[in-house]
């Protein structure tokens, strides 16, 4: 059962369980007198619980693009993935008031005597300052680097942008201080030590990486930052991978009612009750919400059980839905549907839905029974997992040239043996890298350690799908011009009937000209309104084919200024590429 909700109530009021809610009253957020607050630990405690809403919630977790980027196809896209983005008058990310309530904190959290309490909530006002960065430098490359209240006035507010160096430099002590602060106790709602190094281990890969593959120097500290901040959050043994059945564990980890927080770090709650719900059953399963589907690339990322390569299969291009799904990594099928999938609550099997899923290969992370298909949904969605930090320790080292076998055991190996599958091995990956996967990564590191920082892309991909995290690796690892492939779903030979499952029912009949008497419980799709890449022949579904997709190198990697700001401030420069005037 569901206890104390603090993301869901600090979205509803600020300070709901406080002890001195009349201050609340009298002094709304952005009118509080400092003189009259922030002298108690309740004080300070209710003040940094509206925090939290700057954390992502359910949509922009498992859905919102681009987050999910080349990982799936939908029949409507994002302007990133379209490359069809301009210039706006306004927003768009170029926000600052959450880091004006930041700082109001920190400039006068010093009132409170209880030093003890000062530290901990101090270190969550740096927590979110440096989450607060990190998004804008992901967002916007260089931006002004702020650590106090501003007023109309204030010249500060016409600054110009501050290199990202300087910035995440900043970001590192806030988070180092956060890290230094933080409770030790585990929590699966609250900022906690914990937390603080996994943010750390985010935003110190990203940034190092970034550096790397965009020629920026000064990459490789950053990178041992990443490593160092992993390593102490496995060593600590706080964390530890769920496990429970090979073929249902890592299933389990997202449909969970209560975060499993022996593996999730921090998680966005939700609560019937409060009510505070989301809607991943109804955007996954509708047909109204872009029909997501996984795409082609990322199903033929996944190994085969005994730890082979699934695309060294000779004919694995012309493979049908059945044959494809048969002994491959436990993780697919419990990603997708595959044959023999039955829905939570039901005893039947279930085949792909193309009236809702357009490549055909359709989710179930997430996906809960169908009495929540009405927008109720009220499990549990990752923010920070222990797994996240197992992949950025074994990134950061591969990326270093510094990663050993007994690194891949402590990392990687404890995600494969959730679901009984082969360990990475170091020597054989280097000796020979899979070509398949060097096609999708056409930047990748050359050299020595090339095999192995591909199979961690590959483990990654697949272990953190539809998590929200795919869009920003491919802009760290300068692997952007991957959005402007085609979005492929499965192989079909052609017009004709097929039992999708092979459990001797028909299932799916793609037909051409006049509809086919309709028979119940069996799928009728248009070749034309499902498009095979060659056309009568057959192929792979293609999703949008008449949609050009187009993905700029030369400015595609940063968002733009908002017109209004560059007007507004003569100090501030547009990022390259953008138009300084708004087209």
């Amino acid at each position: 059962m569901k206890t104390y909700k603090v993301f869901a109530i600090s979205l509803l009021a600020l300070g709901l369980s406080a002890c001195n809610d009349d201050y609340l009253e009298r002094y709304p957020l952005s009118e509080l007198a400092p003189e009259n607050y922030f002298l108690t630990a309740a004080e300070l405690q209710n003040y940094t619980n509206a925090f939290y809403t700057e954390l992502p919630d359910a949509l922009a977790i498992h859905y919102n693009t681009p987050n999910q980027a080349d990982d799936e196809a939908r029949n409507t896209l994002a302007s990133e993935i379209r490359g069809t983005r301009e210039t706006p008058s306004s927003g768009a990310g170029w926000t600052w008031t959450e880091l004006r309530q930041i700082n109001f904190y920190l400039e006068n959290s010093h009132k409170c005597q209880d030093e003890a309490a000062r530290l901990k909530y101090d270190g969550i006002a740096r927590f979110f300052r440096a989450y607060f960065y990190f998004d804008k430098i992901v967002r916007f490359g260089d931006v002004p680097w702020y650590d106090s209240v501003l007023e109309i006035d204030d010249e500060g507010l016409f600054k110009t942008r501050d290199s990202r160096k300087l910035v995440f430099s900043n970001m590192l002590e806030d988070i180092d201080f956060a890290i230094a602060n933080g409770q030790t106790a585990k929590s699966g709602q609250l900022i906690t030590k914990w937390t603080a190094l996994a943010l750390k281990s985010r935003m110190c890969l990203f940034e190092g990486t970034f550096r790397k593959y965009h020629g920026l120097g000064d990459w490789e500290p950053i990178l041992e930052e990443a490593a160092k901040a992993s390593e102490e959050l496995i060593n600590s043994g706080v964390y530890s991978v769920y496990k429970s059945n090979a073929t249902t564990a890592y299933h389990e980890l997202f449909i969970a009612e209560d975060a499993i927080t022996s593996e999730m770090i921090l998680a966005r709650q939700y609560n019937a009750a409060v009510p505070y719900v989301h809607s991943a059953n109804f955007y996954i399963l509708s047909a109204s919400y872009g029909r997501p589907g996984m795409q082609k690339s990322l199903v033929n990322s996944y190994l085969m059980k005994d730890g082979t390569r699934f695309t060294d299969i000779n004919n694995y291009q012309t493979m049908q839905f059945f044959e494809e799904m048969q002994n491959r990594d436990p993780r697919l099928s419990q990603t997708v549907r595959t044959p023999g999938y039955k829905r939570i609550g039901s005893a039947e099997t279930s085949v792909p839905d193309f009236a809702t899923s357009v490549t055909g290969y359709q989710y179930i992370k997430y996906v809960l029974a169908s009495t929540f298909d009405a927008g109720q949904s009220t499990n549990d969605m990752p923010i920070f997992r222990y797994a996240e930090v197992l992949l950025n320790f074994a990134e950061a080292k591969a990326e270093l040239g510094t990663l050993t076998q007994a690194d891949i055991d402590k990392s990687i190996k404890l995600l494969r043996d959730r679901v009984d599958m082969p360990n990475l091995d170091l020597q054989a990956a280097n000796s020979n890298p899979d070509n398949y996967l060097r096609t999708e990564y056409a930047n990748s590191t050359k050299g020595a350690n090339e095999g192995v920082i591909l199979e961690i892309r590959r483990e990654r991909r697949i272990e953190l799908v539809k998590e929200g995290h795919r869009y920003r690796d491919l802009l760290r690892w300068k692997e952007g011009a991957r959005l402007e492939k085609p979005f492929y779903g499965m192989y079909f030979p052609g017009v004709g009937q097929y039992d999708l499952d092979k459990d001797g029912k028909l299932d799916l009949v793609i037909y051409e000209g006049t509809t086919p008497t309709r028979l119940p419980g069996v799928q009728y799709q248009k070749l034309g309104e499902l498009v095979l890449e060659n056309g009568t022949s057959g192929g792979r579904i293609v999703n949008l084919p008449d949609i050009l997709k187009k993905w700029d190198e030369q400015k595609d990697y940063f968002y733009p200024i908002p017109t209004q700001e560059l007007q507004l401030n003569k100090n501030l420069t547009q990022n390259p590429g953008w138009d300084q005037t708004g087209t």
